[in-house]
């Protein structure tokens, strides 16, 4: 036997049928935070930095790549 019950509700008539609790006012507060966070960093961060940043890691994972491959090879001689 099958039985199929749809219900047509909103998300917060569903969680407050469900006994759950009101998070909307926490999710605002928390979102309000970010964008203020994220203004904040866009306005320290300048281009010339973050390319300095951005190449030193790229140099950084090359050399760590070159290495991997030598100690590669260097264990297959043995």
């Amino acid at each position: 036997m099958n039985i199929k019950v749809e219900i047509d509700c909103t998300p917060v008539e569903a969680r407050a049928f469900l006994g759950l609790p009101d998070v909307t006012p926490l999710n605002e507060h928390l979102v309000a935070e970010m964008q203020r966070r994220m203004a904040e960093n866009m306005q320290a961060m300048q281009p010339e930095e973050l390319m300095k940043t951005w190449t030193s890691f790229g140099v950084q994972a090359q050399d760590q790549f070159r290495r991997l491959m030598e100690a590669a090879v260097s264990g297959s001689r043995a």
